[in-house]
């Protein structure tokens, strides 16, 4: 198999592994830019190969290179979409503008020359290392993203050595002739092997990003939008491990609607349903940046802080529960339209502080049995679970 035919069954099988995964999954049908992407740099090798035998050498030289130049460009593009955010639409453009401009400015030159080489693949190289800075631009911490990243840099290293062998194996007078030396093969194999690895990292980053987002939705309430009581245990039970290796504090209030089966008998459960949301845009909104949200189940919600004490989690609980009493609709609290004609409402917590080497079940344990003292002692209050400060002192504190 020749390195032409390499790259035309790389390609064929990484466009058909975008455009399976974009079919399978709703949430991922950005994928199909990578096909695209695939798709074009496909018809730089069937240009090498129908051109000359078609005797049209020039023409198939010319989509070659503009293929081939479009696709590097265009994975550029596909990043930047399929991460939702805006391509380097103006970089991209430049740098095809540029190309051309190139490619027709040295049609006539000599080609086994190192000036003619480098021009050649110059815009390559800077396609290549546009695909590199978009891929840290969207995360420069991520494995993939950094080793994604990294291949574009050696590619543009491989396009930036291209004219060395060019000199070296020689790449012939004509195109006709470039597609039967030795270059050629060694060109064309070295790009499939990039492609293959370029490509492989990008499936598994579309890949990650599917597993990702399904476990995402697995862990949401659809109702809130907060995490359901699965997110909650897992990410709580990170947080707790970080406490564990840190020793810094952690607490957790549990929330309690006030007769909120009142509210379903009364107004109905249409109604009882937008008073779960407004509850938890209010929560959202008003709970600390670092917190965990989530809806326990019914009416029952959480919130995790970390590098929090009880008397901390007993402030950002009491915000809560004030917000919640001037209202779920209004006032700039979160609700906004959601929550117009909500009944009055109410909520109790429960607030707890993690003891050394207490399990996240028993913390919560102790906290719902705050909850529950909250109910006894009245509702619409805040209470600590019996081994905190009173909330007289965390009054005083705060």
């Amino acid at each position: 198999m020749t390195g032409v035919e390499v790259v035309l069954v790389v390609g064929s099988l990484f466009a058909a592994g975008y455009a399976i995964i974009a079919a399978a999954n709703a949430s991922q049908r950005a994928a199909l830019w990578f096909a695209l992407s695939y798709l074009i740099g496909m018809l730089a090798p069937v240009s090498d190969i129908l051109g000359p035998v078609l005797g049209a050498s020039e023409l198939g030289e010319v989509l070659s290179y503009s293929a081939f130049l479009l696709a590097s460009l265009s994975i550029s593009a596909s990043l930047a979409i399929f991460h939702r955010r805006r391509p380097p639409w103006a970089a991209i453009l430049a740098i095809l503008v540029y190309g051309l401009g190139v490619r027709a400015w040295i049609w006539e030159h000599e080609r086994d020359t190192a000036a003619y080489g480098f021009a050649y693949q110059s815009a390559y190289v800077l396609a290549s290392l546009l695909a590199a800075r978009t891929t840290l631009a969207i995360d420069r911490r991520g494995p993939l993203h950094l080793a994604l990243a990294a291949v574009f840099v050696v590619v543009s290293a491989h396009f930036l050595l291209k004219p060395f062998a060019a000199m070296t194996f020689g790449s012939g007078r004509t195109f006709a002739d470039y597609t039967k030396t030795t270059y050629a093969m060694i060109s064309q194999s070295s790009s499939g092997i990039l492609l293959v690895a370029a490509g492989l990292l990008l499936l598994l980053i579309v890949a990650q990003k599917a597993i990702t987002e399904s476990q995402l939705a697995s862990e949401t309430d659809p109702l809130s939008g907060l995490a359901n009581r699965r997110g909650f245990d897992r990410r709580a039970e990170a947080a707790l491990a970080r406490a564990r290796r840190t020793g810094l504090p952690m607490a957790v209030a549990l929330f309690d609607l006030d007769h909120f089966k009142r509210v379903n008998d009364t107004f109905g459960h249409a109604t009882g349903d937008a008073v779960i949301a407004g509850f938890a845009a209010v929560l959202r909104d008003t709970a600390p940046g670092a917190a965990i949200t989530a809806r326990q189940g019914g009416e029952e919600f959480a919130m995790l802080i970390e590098g929090a004490t009880a008397g901390t989690a007993w402030l950002a609980a009491e915000g809560v529960r004030i917000r919640t009493a001037l209202g779920l609709g209004g006032g700039g609290l979160g609700g906004g339209d959601l929550g117009e004609g909500l009944p009055a409402m109410t909520v109790s917590a429960g607030v707890a502080q993690l003891r050394p080497g207490e399990s996240l079940s028993d913390l919560l344990r102790r906290a719902d049995q705050a909850t529950y003292d909250a109910k006894h002692a009245g509702r619409d209050r805040i209470c600590l679970a019996p081994d905190a400060p009173p909330p007289a002192a965390i009054r005083l504190v705060g």
